[in-house]
């Protein structure tokens, strides 16, 4: 899971911030698979058709991964979609593989890091005092990392990009330095290989090489952390997801013929990438190399536990854990998940020892069952999607998909077959036991109510703005028609000037409406008369928005404002209505005029209700500053999208103000609307966040009031994206 402090702009600085994990995957496969098929005698044949087993495997999950990026936006990848696709299970088995991928991240990135170490220092292998020399500092730095993740995102984040992009120049100097010094090689596809004496060691040797896959989920997960569009974010983070995985293939082509020919896997004493390196690379190159290896897998054992943080926190949001889990520290981070993580790993090393072959195996297990998993959901989404006629474009890419899920779960087979015995049967123990735990804590803790089972959903990925989630351009919300409901009196200067600057910041054109209440028995002269006054008045209206460059037609019905305007409203396509009310001493008399009162609740479009001062020359508002009222809701949600476009238009400062309904919410309600004022500061509009009171009326009224506000955007309970 990979969460971001700040806004990805680029496919490249998205790779920098979630390719540390594939991309220094390299350093650490190719010893297990090297030393079992040399050791076998059969690398000449089986080593070419692993690798290229590998690379097919590589290129098709990262075809379905464009698939899912483009579907699921807001971080949460390939677990959102499996979510949607398959329900509530699917949350319990995705959080109980992740949590074991995470721990075994840990371990295998701290596996890996000490012996790289040991290559230089060959100290690292004796005995001190009857400890390994190795585990003690294994468990050094995990304790160490676990301290400094501890200490919020930042004091951890630092490290990745640099990290990252230091492992990805190391790989391409090697890639270089392998084709300057021994030639453009790459691995001999035998055809044998796939024959009864060699099968198994292919097989076996694809295996093992596959837990270079672990890193590729991360990029859906990062698509939410780009700028721009959906469409435009998708793109990037798939670019991303080629930079990264597309180095380690090239690695795996190019550099794995090379550390097959010049290093001995059989040597225990240095890895065989280390070997490698030294031979092809001059110095002191290779002793850089070693460096970045260290600093890259000290981060991607730092990322795993902040992933690991991010889903305690949404699991005990959403009723699946206790809410110990997701206790913050002073640093506002949820600092037992963690040490929990680093206690395991610790024990591991312990009693397992620190060769990162020891944990490759499970580590590659839960990979592919969760990317199976989401080969089968995208197979389903894609499925369900197709047109009634199959198109030749839609059945290719359902073959597609469907070709993903299939490789995904055969290679799932695989693994479990080839390293059941290697400790690939601790899944059969350890998910159901993960499983059951989840389904306990939510049956005792219960049903978790609407705000809470959102916020587990956005610490599974990043905070998006309405639209955004919903795979929407940011000009989704129009407002290019107004209708100006004007009172029987027609000399609403109030709402002439508001609809008018409305309507000149976003280019609109206005209706002006007058909903004549006059009776049955009213004689037909009388009413012909009141129409023609009316009709004289709405016109100078209308000229006087023509004066300042605004379009604007007239309309005069007869019937109930409250059911006419709506009406109109629809007939018209309006984007907004404006209308005044008499002035009330109160923002809770708001709906003290009934035909505001009931034209909310009949309206599907956005209602600007203005209260009428006493005075008859006022002046329309500014609109400099803004109150959002938000609970959590979708409705309330979506009334964001109103308040961006006023922003934008009109410079206005944002306050996001929630009212705790329980002393248990505030805490909730904190952690939810900093996330939706982060979303708008990067969207560079200014926005903060408030979360206090007790009733929600009064409560708003007091902070318009001491904020000085002069628009509140709330949203009618239940009512979608009507405010």
């Amino acid at each position: 899971m990979a969460h971001t402090s700040k806004r990805l702009s680029n496919s490249f600085s998205g790779a920098l911030a979630g390719g540390g994990d594939p991309s220094s995957s390299p350093l650490y496969v190719f010893g297990p698979f090297l030393r079992f098929l040399v050791v076998a005698g059969v690398a000449g044949v089986s080593f070419g058709a692993s690798v290229w087993l590998v690379v097919l495997t590589v290129v098709v999950v990262s075809l379905m991964y464009r698939q899912v990026i483009q579907w699921v936006t807001d971080g949460t990848g390939g677990s959102g979609l499996t979510e949607e696709e398959f329900g509530p299970w699917a949350v319990k088995v995705n959080s109980s593989i992740t949590f074991v991928e995470y721990t075994l991240t840990f371990l295998v990135s701290l596996a890996a890091l000490v012996t790289l170490m040991a290559d230089r220092f060959p100290a690292l292998d004796q005995s001190f005092h009857g400890f390994h020399t190795r585990t003690v500092v294994a468990i050094a730095l995990s304790l160490l990392i676990g301290w400094v993740v501890n200490r919020g995102p930042k004091a951890a984040a630092r490290a990745f990009g640099p990290a990252t992009f230091g492992v990805l120049l190391l790989l391409w100097v090697m890639i270089v330095f392998t084709i300057a010094r021994l030639g453009f090689h790459l691995p001999d596809f035998n055809l044998r290989a796939f024959t009864p004496p060699y099968l198994r060691y292919t097989l076996s040797g694809f295996s093992r090489l596959l837990a270079l896959m672990t890193g590729i989920e991360v990029f859906a997960n990062l698509v939410a952390a780009y700028e721009g569009t959906p469409k435009q974010r998708s793109r990037m983070a798939f670019q991303s997801l080629l930079i990264a995985m597309g180095t380690t293939c090239a690695t795996m082509l190019i550099v794995g013929p090379a550390i097959l020919a010049l290093a001995n896997p059989e040597d225990t004493r240095v890895s065989v990438f280390t070997q490698a390196m030294d031979k092809i690379l001059p110095q002191p190159l290779p002793y850089l190399g070693t460096l970045v290896g260290v600093v890259v897998l000290a981060s991607a054992a730092a990322a795993s536990a902040q992933g690991l943080q991010n889903l305690a926190l949404g699991l005990r949001y959403r009723n699946y854990v206790t809410a110990r889990m997701g206790l913050r520290n002073e640093f506002e981070v949820a600092d037992l998940p963690v040490w929990i993580e680093v206690g395991i790993v610790c024990a591991c090393f312990a009693v397992f020892g620190t060769q990162a072959e020891i944990y490759l195996s499970l580590y590659a297990v839960g990979v592919f069952v969760l990317l199976s998993m989401t080969g089968w959901a995208a197979a389903r989404r894609t499925w369900r999607q197709r047109g009634r006629q199959f198109s030749a474009r839609q059945a290719l890419g359902f073959a597609g998909v469907l070709a993903a899920a299939l490789l995904t779960t055969i290679a799932t087979v695989i693994i479990f077959l080839e390293r059941f015995t290697e400790g690939a049967w601790a899944y059969f123990l350890l998910i159901p036991l993960l499983y059951v735990a989840l389904s306990y804590f939510r049956r005792q803790l219960g049903e978790p109510v609407p705000l809470s089972e959102h916020l587990g959903r956005l610490f599974s990925g990043q905070y998006l703005l309405p639209y955004q989630r919903e795979g929407r351009g940011d000009g989704s919300t129009r407002m290019d028609e107004i209708l100006v409901s004007l009172d029987s009196t027609l000399s609403d200067d109030l709402a002439l000037q508001v609809a008018g600057r409305i309507a000149q910041a976003f280019d609109a054109h206005v209706t002006l409406l007058h909903v004549s209440r006059e009776q049955p028995s009213s004689s037909l002269a009388k009413r012909r008369s009141a129409t023609m006054a009316g009709n004289e008045e709405l016109r100078r209206g209308a000229a006087r928005l023509e004066q300042i460059g605004i379009r604007s037609d007239v309309l005069w019905e007869h019937g109930r404002p409250a059911r006419v305007i709506p009406e109109m409203a629809h007939d018209i396509h309006a984007r907004l209505i404006v209308m005044t009310i008499p002035e009330h001493s109160g923002l809770d008399s708001l709906f003290a005029s009934d035909v505001a009162e009931e034209l909310i609740r009949r309206s599907s479009v956005p209602v600007l209700i203005l209260r009428r001062p006493a005075h008859k020359h006022a002046v329309a508002t500014a609109f400099r500053r803004m109150l959002v009222a938000l609970d959590g809701s979708r409705p309330a949600e979506a009334t964001l999208r109103y308040a961006e476009r006023f922003a934008e238009a009109f410079g206005s400062d944002i306050l996001l103000l929630a009212v705790p309904e329980a002393d248990n919410e505030k805490a909730q309600l904190e952690d939810y609307l900093g996330r939706v004022a982060k979303a708008l500061q990067n969207r560079n509009l200014p926005a903060r966040a408030l979360v206090t009171g007790l009733g929600p009326a009064r409560t708003i009224a007091e902070v318009c009031a001491t904020e000085q506000c002069n628009l509140v955007i709330l949203a009618e309970s239940g009512r979608g994206d009507r405010s």
